[in-house]
């Protein structure tokens, strides 16, 4: 007996259940009968049949029948509200008035001056930059000439953008036509041309506000012939639409932005009275461009100025610290630059994916490449380009040359207060790694191809990148590796390393291309960071490097210093290069002991498999050797070295053991192998494209003609022309010195003794400036009628 009731009280909840559940789609009348009904029977039987498990049952009846009835007049309220915006036929005023703008002065009066002659213009922008105002505002101005309504639409309510059914059907409420059957092609288009047949004829203006794509506008387009107008306001893309006139409305300038700052200032409530005017203060100006002169924030940020008090130059001290300090260092959390970034709607607008591939971009402050951008962001390059295209649409980023890409000037600031906040610490510094890594990399490969001369003779690398990669990327590399001094400390180990390897890759270009004043930069750089006194080997190569851009200078003391330092600082593998540069430097200076000694070292340090290195070595003993006139062992250096260098396809080096074969060849009378050795040394400097080089060949085959015969004297005379063309307006050193010194020897071997004169002349002069002792008192005794032994030319 104790069983039955709770059987019969759990078929009762249950049937209550059923009605409290099916309350929820019955019409409003009879929701609310319900409504009344549900609380007695709960009030009644709570204490008395009613378990819990029923009581929860009923309870989840009652909020599915309160959630169906909300959904149902959120629906009602939504169309209300659309038919509200304005009724058919109604004089009632229907736009918005704009307010909270000032500035940009004779912009709505443009708009109102299209809209006489164009049946369809557009107001474009980038998102938040001022398009609805100014779309508004223009209507506004020109009531009076359409006077049978002005209608207006927001096609972004609520934040959704309007399907472009959605679009017709508010349209058709408020002009009182029948709304799409459907959102096919067809029914929207049997639904516009019934919008076009009402409004044909009469002076309507419809104003689209905030229209994120052409789709959703194209069915109205075109117009009606007559003098219905239609006024859009939108993203760029509806300029290319076909019918469409657009006003492109940019960032205000900073007067207007200025402007903004200070009336939103003295519009807040709580603004102080004796508060200095924001238009005289230059922190203001500095203030609005840090923020993009986007309208949204500078008027705000004016706003919150005045209301809390906060100083011009405290706001902007915030902004520079959020802006400049280097990525990799923490900067404490500022209310200014919060405010900043969350009024930045059209940021907000973008997805996800674009808003992070745009704060990383901001970490680079020159344009980068698709390759470099996919490496950054670490996604795939067809991905990228549809993120780029999002951002180009936002006006986030623009192009430059070489297919890459670079944040909008105006809005870089912006991006990196973005990065600080949504990114920590450690993801800057692994995006840091990433870019240094990929940027490394390249530049070995590219670097690689110019050590062989691979490029040189028109090849192309792997990925088929063109020898302007460099060229196209200097700027972008020189930044990396150009830190301030002491901030490559900072950076983790990962960083540090492929920042070295990339500095090593650019000083290889930079010495390739003769650019000695930014090489010497480089240099610098890598000295003066921590990393190089903790390191010995990296104080070592810089202090390498240092020596063989002196040496290139005809700075043979400096060089001999650099490269000493360098010698001390290394290894024993790691002074084998650097004791060949002091070898050849210790050559300069007529120290030709010591420089055999130093070659010799560096030719035992180098590992049996580097085949170039010992190439480079035999190359710099030959010449030693030669200097010493010892031809036997310094022609067998050179062959060797020569022989080396084609078998590695090194046509520079090849083209260098030549040009000293010619040398010795000639000192030793085999004149036929000379004349064959520099012929092959300028085919290889022709196709190398190096005059510097090519101008050293040229002086030796010359010297070698010279020696041979008198017949020769014409040959000889136009090869040292052409080393002097090749010098000329660079740098006055010895190898000028020498070339004009033989020039007026050949010219006196043709009979041409005036020529000879002026040659000697300029010879001995060049000489004294390069500090060439020899070659200056060989053009002295030409000029006094001495004829001493010839110098060598080297």
């Amino acid at each position: 007996m104790t069983g039955a009731p709770p059987r019969r009280a759990g078929r009762r909840s249950r049937l209550l259940s059923v009605l409290l559940a099916a309350g929820g789609v019955v019409g409003a009348g009879v929701s609310a009968v319900l409504g009344n009904v549900t609380g007695n029977l709960l009030s009644e039987l709570s204490l008395t049949v009613l378990g819990s498990a029923s009581l929860g049952l009923a309870a989840l009846g009652v909020a599915a029948s309160f959630v169906v009835e909300w959904r149902r007049r959120q629906r009602e309220q939504l169309l209300a509200g659309d038919e509200a915006e304005v009724q058919a036929g109604s004089s009632a005023p229907t736009l918005p008035w704009p307010a909270g703008y000032t500035g940009r002065q004779g912009q709505a009066e443009a708009v109102v001056a299209k809209l006489a002659p164009e049946h369809a213009v557009a107001v474009v922008g980038r998102r938040a930059v001022g398009t609805s105002w100014c779309a508004i505002q223009a209507a506004n101005l020109s009531r009076a000439d359409f006077p049978d309504g002005q209608y207006y639409l927001d096609l972004r309510r609520g934040g959704r953008a309007r399907s472009p059914r959605e679009v017709l059907a508010a349209l058709a409420r408020i002009v009182g036509t029948r709304a799409p059957r459907s959102g096919r092609p067809d029914d929207l288009a049997d639904a516009a041309d019934e919008l076009r047949g009402q409004l044909d004829g009469r002076k309507v203006l419809l104003v689209l506000d905030n229209v994120d794509s052409p789709a959703q506008v194209r069915p109205l387009l075109p117009p009606t012939a007559r003098a219905c107008r239609l006024l859009l306001a939108g993203t760029g893309r509806l300029a290319a639409v076909d019918g469409v006139v657009a006003y492109w409305l940019a960032e205000p300038d900073v007067d207007d932005a200025v402007e903004m700052f200070a009336d939103a200032g003295a519009a807040t409530a709580v603004a102080r009275p004796h508060r200095p005017d924001p238009r005289s203060d230059p922190a203001v100006r500095t203030i609005v461009e840090l923020c993009g002169r986007q309208p949204r924030t500078v008027t705000e940020l004016g706003r919150r100025s005045a209301q809390h008090g906060w100083r011009p130059a405290d706001v902007l001290h915030a902004l520079h610290r959020a802006v400049d300090t280097p990525p990799h260092q923490r900067v404490g959390v500022s209310p200014v630059t919060g405010l900043v970034t969350a009024r930045d709607t059209a940021y907000h607008a973008l997805s996800g994916e674009a808003r992070r591939l745009w704060r990383l971009l901001s970490l680079s402050r020159v344009p980068l490449d698709r390759a470099t951008i996919a490496a950054l962001a670490g996604r795939r390059p067809h991905r990228v380009a549809a993120l780029l295209d999002e951002l180009a649409d936002g006006a986030f980023v623009v192009g430059a040359p070489g297919d890459r890409y670079e944040i909008r000037p105006l809005l870089a600031g912006y991006a990196r207060m973005h990065l600080r906040e949504a990114e920590p610490v450690h993801r800057r510094v692994t995006v840091q790694a990433r870019l240094t890594r990929h940027l490394a990399r390249r530049a070995e490969q590219q670097v690689a191809a110019l050590a062989t001369g691979a490029l040189d003779r028109g090849q192309r690398l792997p990925d088929d990148d063109p020898y302007g990669w460099f060229d196209l990327h200097q700027e972008l590399l020189l930044a990396v590796v150009k830190v301030p001094a002491g901030a490559v400390e900072t950076l983790p180990r990962r960083v540090r390393d492929w920042w070295f390897r990339l500095a090593v890759a650019l000083c290889g270009w930079l010495a390739h291309t003769e650019r000695l004043d930014e090489w010497e930069d480089v240099c610098g750089t890598v000295l003066a960071n921590p990393t190089a006194q903790d390191r010995p080997e990296i104080a070592g190569w810089a202090h390498n490097e240092l020596g063989v851009l002196r040496r290139r200078r005809h700075d043979p003391y400096g060089a001999v210093a650099a490269l000493s330092l360098a010698v001390a600082g290394q290894g024993r593998r790691g002074t084998a290069q650097a004791r060949m540069n002091l070898g050849l430097a210790l050559l300069d200076l007529g120290r030709t002991d010591e420089a055999v000694e130093h070659l010799e070292l560096s030719r035992r340090h180098r590992a049996s498999a580097d085949r170039a290195g010992r190439a480079l070595s035999d190359l710099g003993l030959g010449a030693a050797r030669l200097a010493r006139h010892e031809l036997e062992t310094a022609h067998d250096l050179l062959v060797r070295a020569a022989n080396s260098f084609r078998s590695l396809g090194d046509a520079r080096g090849y083209a260098a053991a030549l040009t000293n074969l010619v040398l010795v060849h000639s000192a030793m009378g085999e004149h036929l192998d000379a004349a064959q050795a520099w012929r092959a040394a300028l085919r290889e400097y022709e196709s190398l494209g190096d005059p510097t080089n090519r101008a050293v060949a040229l002086l030796n085959a010359g010297v070698a003609l010279l020696g041979v015969a008198p017949g020769q004297a014409r040959q000889a005379y136009e090869l040292l022309a052409e080393s002097w063309r090749l010098r000329e307006g660079g740098r006055p050193d010895a190898g000028l010195g020498r070339t004009l010194l033989h020039l007026g020897d050949a010219a006196a071997a043709l009979g041409d003794h005036e020529e000879a004169r002026g040659h000697w002349a300029d010879a001995a002069a060049i000489c004294e400036v390069a500090g060439d002792d020899d070659g200056q008192q060989a053009a002295d005794a030409r000029l006094g009628g001495e004829h001493p032994a010839e110098p060598r030319p080297g």
